[in-house]
């Protein structure tokens, strides 16, 4: 399956980027995309906060696309049905978290979504060893999580080849600074998925940005 549809390099606008007071008209923006990212904040596991499930239902219906939510929580367990329930396609949450990861993956997996982990910039991607045979995706960020607009940081990319060794069908989905200057570096290091927040919906053509940075 991953075959078949990952012939090229998904790209996955993040909502964090987008005007909050108008999402729904922000999505209709970007039809174009295979699927949107939505970061979820907690103001303690990163210090900023963002939307909760109701936001994310709230545009449940406004596109099919796939919801990729990004739960960046102390504690991802209690809320994982919330968002599946609101519409969440994927969920990911980070093993830098409080809670054991293999019972969010359990969690996940029971709420019928797919499950994805998510490594801090720090984190060394032996980490997900013991869950990459349960993981549909891996999110390598190359900033630190709670802000848009950061500057990629091209150190962590070199951790996709290694998450291609030893889990050759989990997809690597890259976060932080993708741009038109930094697109070549991802593409190069094995990504299959790119978040782009700033450079999507900040530009006048999402659409021609979007398929320049799919290459």
């Amino acid at each position: 399956m991953r075959k078949e549809v990952f012939q090229m390099i998904w790209i996955a606008p993040s909502l964090l980027a987008a005007d909050f007071s108008a999402l729904g008209q922000e999505v209709a923006r970007v039809p174009q995309a295979e699927m949107l990212h939505i970061d979820v904040m907690d103001g303690v596991f990163v210090p900023n906060l963002s939307m909760g499930p109701q936001v994310v239902a709230s545009i449940r219906n406004k596109t099919r696309q796939i919801f990729d939510v990004h739960l960046m929580l102390l504690h991802p367990l209690p809320y994982i049905e919330s968002f599946r329930k609101a519409g969440a396609d994927w969920l990911t949450f980070h093993l830098e978290s409080a809670d054991d990861p293999e019972k969010v993956i359990s969690a996940i997996e029971a709420s019928g979504a797919k499950a994805g982990i998510a490594l801090k910039p720090g984190t060394p991607i032996e980490a997900i060893r013991p869950y990459g045979d349960r993981l549909h995706s891996v999110t390598i960020m190359t900033v630190e999580p709670g802000f848009g607009g950061q500057k990629l940081k091209p150190e962590p990319l070199k951790k996709i080849r290694q998450l291609k060794e030893w889990f050759p069908q989990v997809l690597a989905e890259v976060d932080g600074g993708v741009n038109r200057e930094t697109v070549a570096q991802c593409r190069e290091a094995g990504a299959d998925i790119l978040v782009a927040g700033t450079a999507v919906f900040r530009s006048q053509d999402p659409a021609a940005e979007m398929d320049f940075l799919r290459g």
